[in-house]
């Protein structure tokens, strides 16, 4: 009951619905669930909302999915170099709601551990707390969606603004090692956003590159608990491209 490997990533995500809401862990090229992803484009799902970092990079990650029209919104900290990202932004065709990136990284976590709100002090004073941001334009460039005012209270002097907690109906990880338990291990820098992206959702999927058997995992190293974890795909040895390639002339 325990062995949570199934065989395929297709297999792993032949459920999520058209519409469901995906948290998905990564930072540009690294630490994405490539695997997963590419998964969810060859099953079909569409009008999906994103919760990650970024959404991809033109042409890897959810930068597929974002190609074929398959996110309706995406809420993301890093727009980057996307392009088909920026044209669907402003022709409209994509909801985006910006959220500064340690703010996103906390709105996971306490959707994950059952905290439905928390109060921080990024964004006070700006746009992200007093609303206005454009979250969809229309074809003309003006704003069809704006983002509301939000709550904001003083604590020993200092304003903070209230932010809410992140549940995502599916998660999708990417970890160095893994075992049946669903017990994870990431590598270095690859970690940063899949911890709370892995605790946010409601069914977590992990790809991992070395699945090993349960108890091989030294227990003080293991990242993320089996708990959260609801799906384990053993994916092997994934390559990670450069973003921007930089060589003397």
């Amino acid at each position: 009951m325990l062995d949570k490997v199934k065989d395929t990533a297709a297999e792993a995500v032949a459920d999520i619905p058209d519409g469901a809401t995906i948290a998905v862990g990564g930072f540009g090229l690294v630490g994405v669930p490539g695997v997963l992803i590419r998964a969810v484009l060859d099953q079909g799902a569409t009008d999906l909302e994103t919760v990650s970092n970024n959404c991809g990079t033109d042409g890897f990650g959810l930068g597929l999915l974002l190609e074929k029209g398959r996110i309706r919104r995406t809420i993301s900290s890093y727009v980057g170099d996307n392009k088909e990202f920026a044209r669907q932004y402003l022709t409209g065709e994509l909801e985006v709601e910006l959220t500064p990136q340690g703010t996103l990284a906390e709105r996971m976590r306490a959707g994950g551990a059952g905290i439905p709100a928390f109060f921080t002090p990024a964004g006070v004073g700006t746009q992200v707390a007093e609303g206005g941001l454009p979250r969809r334009f229309v074809g003309d460039g003006g704003i069809a969606i704006a983002s509301p005012v939000k709550e904001t209270r003083e604590f020993d002097g200092i304003t903070y603004v209230m932010e809410l907690g992140i549940v995502a109906d599916f998660a999708l990880v990417h970890a160095w090692k893994g075992d049946r338990h669903g017990n994870l291990v990431y590598r270095r820098t690859a970690r940063n956003f899949n911890p709370p992206a892995a605790t946010s959702g409601r069914i977590t999927i992990a790809q991992v590159e070395h699945l090993v058997e349960p108890g091989e995992l030294d227990p003080d190293q293991i990242h993320t608990p089996g708990i959260h974890v609801q799906r384990v795909v053993h994916v092997g040895k994934v390559p990670v491209g450069i973003e921007k390639r930089t060589v003397r002339t």
